[in-house]
């Protein structure tokens, strides 16, 4: 059975600071590219997604006038007045 000991801890120890160190720069490095990316991904899909949205719109205006459905009105319940008793 092996014991530990002090040098080879200290040389483990030294392998996990310099490991942490080394991501923590690469990360800083790299991070805002990531991001960069991402955001850029997503900006793509929201335009896609707005212009699929507006192309269909125009079809579905067409078909049927803008005109009925501001005539539309929501029947949500009775109006009732109350009075403050004092």
């Amino acid at each position: 059975m092996q014991e530990a000991s002090l040098p080879g801890f200290v040389r483990t120890l030294l392998w996990i600071l310099a490991f942490y160190y080394i991501f923590k720069f690469l990360a800083r490095l790299f991070f805002p590219i990531l991001v960069k990316k991402a955001v850029e991904r997503a900006e793509e899909q929201f335009k896609q997604h707005y212009q699929n949205q507006t192309h269909s719109t125009d079809f579905n205006s067409n078909a049927t006038p803008k005109s009925d459905k501001l005539r539309e009105t929501k029947k949500v319940g009775e109006y009732i007045d109350y009075e403050e008793i004092e």
